[in-house]
Parts: structure tokens; C-alpha cells; sequence
């Protein structure tokens, strides 16, 4: 508890930062004529979106980090909390290319805070919550909370870049995935010991969302009145045909697939599989999955500028294909190795979704919250199916099947290899 007292004093002297910045920001922005608040690197918004993203991202892990505690407690099977996860992934994925093709015509400066609300009630419901039923509504407001979070965000990004995209997107999605390796250590030290209502602490992470997203929000506000006037952002046009642009969208589609689905066996099954495998406790395990959390955080940091220096085609390529050989490797070592091939794994797969989604806004640039919208509603809809029919197959064979059938899904990402390389020459 004194962690929780000591995590929540530092969350709330990040979030006064934040708000101090941009609130500097917004007194100097006036001084600055249009074109250079448009193609200058905003790094305090950058920062403060990446922060809000933390936090969005804790609170979603918060789900699978329970998974352990609730199955015992509610003695669900794995199909049940397969089910559990596509619902929660499902209301993630099926808004956001809707909020996405919404907000590319009607842009919403303020909806991010009405999804953090949802997230909130999301948290308060799942701490009361004494049934399969309950649980299924709860994981339902944090995910369509997210649905909301993600499209408009990743369209905030790149208006604050400069041009600077993979950077842009990897601040964004780092402080997802740090927010995401947070949360089952925060879980295994505030709530394990005492109880699920325990959950209600994180309450206190979407007040501070709110707090931040309610000053992004103002800034880009400025951005909307600047565009009407016929300022636009930093997009890039190609001239690849229709048909092109096609294929290489349902590719990366592909990709994400393989992606996601492998990453959906270890979000949501990773805690079950090293604690059948090795006898560890549910609360040993939940620091094993932070180790791997963590190191997809840092892979996430690399992806993003990486791909503005070499080009995205390759880090697509490289960091799903280049997976393979360590997740083939991954169900036969001892506990030890399995942390090393978890961290290479983690770093090497994480640094393929902010080029991912950036090469894919470069591919219809008129269109970015559409075309973010659908990136990640595919992934979240992908890790759902992902953690629905890997649920299945733990209960009719075993946990550590999944892994083994699970390892050759990196493979796929060999077809990267026919993706055009949009990189500027």
C-alpha cells in the first residue's frame, strides 16, 4: 500500500507537470504564426499524450493482470476467460475505425475525456463485480472507454510531430506499453494482498487521465481553428496506385494478425503458462509478465525512429519475422531463459506497431483517424479472437500446447517482403 501511495504522489506531480507545460505552451502559442506551431516538434504534447496513454493503458491492464485472481475465486475455466477478453477487445476494436471515420470529418477536441469516463466507471464496476455476467459489462466500459482514447490520440501525434511521425508514434505507443507493464505489477502489489475491491485505487489513474486530457484537448482545439483556415498538417503523399495501396494495406493487416495473435497468447495466458510450467505464485508470475511488459515498452521506444532512419518496410519485417526463431525456442528452456527469450521477444515484436501504423497513415495520409481507427480496432479485435480460441484449445489440450502451436505465427511475417518501401530518398 505504501507503493500505491507513493505511485499515486508521482502520477499526480507528472500529471501538475504536464498541465504546467502545456499551459506555457498554449500563453507562447500565440505569439507563434501558424506554420511554426505546425512544423515544430511539440514535444510537451508529444510527452503529455504518451502520459495519457499511460494511463488509458494501465487501466487496461488491470484486466488480464485479475485474470489469476478471479478464476479462483469464480472458478472460470479458460474458455470463460477467453471470453472475458474478446469481450473486452471487441468493444476495444469494433468503435475505433468508427470514432475514427467520424472524427476525420467532425473532429471531437474533448471526446477522449468522455471515453476516460467510461474507463472510470469500467474500474469502479469490475471492483464490485461477483459474477461471470458482471465481469463481462465491466471489461465492456474499459473497452469502449479505449475505443474512444486511441483513434483521436493517434491523430493528436502526428499534428504535434513536426514530420518527425516514428518518433511521434513511438513516444505515443511507449507510454501505452508502460502503462500496460505497470499494471500487473501495481495489481500484484495493491490488490493481491488484500482484495478485488482493492481496484478502486485506480480511480485515482483516470482522474489524472482526465486532468491531461481536458488541457490536450484545448490545444488541439488551436490545431482545428488553424485548419479551417486552410493550414494543414504534415502529411506526405505517394504515388503509388489504388490497387497498390490496397494490397499493402491488407498485408499489414496480415501482419498485424500474426502479431497480435501470438501477442494475445502471452497478454492473456503467459501468467497461467509459467505458473503451470514452473510453480510459480500468482504473484511471482504477475512480476515474471512485468519483465516481459517492460521489454516491449523499450522495443516500442526503438520501432518509431528506426523506421524514419532505415524506413518502416524493414522494421515491419525484421521485428515480426525476426521473432521466429526465439518464440520457437521460447517452450523448451527452464525459467531463466525463458525471461531472457521473453525480453528479446518483447523488444524485437513491439518495435513493429508505431511503424505499422505510421506506414499505413502514409499510405492514405487524408485519412488518418480512419485508417489509425482501423490499425488498432483490427489489433484489439485480433488479440479478442486471439485469446477466445486460444482459450479453447488450453482447455481441450493444456496451457503449454498453446505455446507450442502459438511459435510459429511469427513466421508470417515473411510477407513483408512484398510491402513497397515508402521511405524518402
Amino acid at each position: 500500500m505504501n507503493f500505491a501511495i507513493k505511485f499515486c504522489f508521482f502520477a499526480v506531480k507528472k500529471s501538475i507537470f504536464a498541465v504546467l507545460k502545456l499551459t506555457t505552451l498554449q500563453t507562447q502559442s500565440a505569439a507563434l504564426n501558424k506554420e511554426d506551431l505546425l512544423n515544430k516538434t511539440v514535444y510537451s504534447i508529444l510527452f503529455s499524450i504518451s502520459f495519457a496513454h499511460l494511463l488509458n493503458d494501465l487501466i487496461q491492464a488491470i484486466i488480464p493482470s485479475i485474470y489469476p485472481i478471479i478464476k479462483e475465486s469464480y472458478h472460470l475455466t479458460f474458455s470463460q476467460i477467453g471470453l472475458i477478453t474478446f469481450a473486452f477487445q471487441f468493444s476495444a476494436s469494433i468503435f475505433q475505425p468508427l470514432v475514427g471515420y467520424y472524427t476525420d470529418k467532425n473532429p471531437k477536441p474533448f471526446s477522449q475525456i468522455y471515453g476516460m469516463l467510461f474507463s472510470m466507471a469500467g474500474i469502479i464496476s469490475i471492483s464490485f463485480a461477483s459474477n461471470f455476467y458482471w465481469i463481462i459489462a465491466s471489461v465492456v466500459l474499459i473497452g469502449t472507454g479505449s475505443s474512444i482514447f486511441h483513434p483521436e490520440s493517434a491523430r493528436i501525434s502526428n499534428l504535434a510531430s513536426g514530420g518527425k511521425r516514428g518518433l511521434a508514434q513511438s513516444i505515443f505507443q511507449v507510454g501505452g506499453n508502460f502503462g500496460t507493464a505497470l499494471g500487473p505489477l501495481l495489481v500484484a502489489l495493491i490488490v493481491v494482498p488484500n482484495s478485488q475491491k482493492y481496484i478502486l485505487w485506480f480511480v485515482i489513474v483516470a482522474a489524472l487521465g482526465l486532468i491531461i486530457l481536458s488541457k490536450i484537448a484545448f490545444w488541439y482545439k488551436e490545431h482545428l481553428v488553424f485548419r479551417k483556415n486552410k493550414v494543414q498538417p504534415f502529411i506526405d503523399l505517394h504515388n503509388l496506385p489504388k490497387r497498390k495501396v490496397q494490397i499493402s494495406i491488407a498485408i499489414l493487416l496480415i501482419v498485424i494478425f500474426s502479431k497480435f495473435f501470438y501477442s494475445a497468447s502471452l497478454s492473456s495466458y503467459y501468467q497461467f503458462y509459467i505458473i503451470d510450467k514452473f510453480g510459480l505464485t500468482i504473484k511471482q508470475a504477475q512480476f515474471h509478465m512485468f519483465i516481459y511488459l517492460f521489454s516491449y515498452a523499450v522495443g516500442t521506444i526503438l520501432g518509431g525512429p528506426l523506421g524514419d532512419k532505415i524506413g518502416r518496410k524493414y522494421v515491419i519485417w525484421l521485428s515480426v519475422f525476426g521473432a521466429f526463431p526465439f518464440a520457437l525456442a521460447l517452450p523448451y528452456v527452464n525459467l531463466f531463459w525463458t525471461d531472457v527469450l521473453m525480453v528479446v521477444i518483447g523488444i524485437i515484436i513491439s518495435s513493429a506497431f508505431p511503424a505499422i501504423l505510421v506506414y499505413a497513415q502514409e499510405l492514405v495520409p487524408k485519412k488518418l483517424g480512419m485508417v489509425s481507427g482501423l490499425f488498432y480496432g483490427f489489433a484489439f479485435g485480433m488479440g479478442a479472437l486471439g485469446s477466445a480460441l486460444l482459450g479453447k484449445l488450453a482447455d481441450a489440450t493444456s496451457i503449454q500446447y498453446v505455446y507450442h502451436v502459438c511459435s510459429y505465427l511469427p513466421l508470417i511475417g515473411i510477407i513483408c517482403y512484398f510491402l513497397p518501401n515508402l521511405k524518402k530518398r
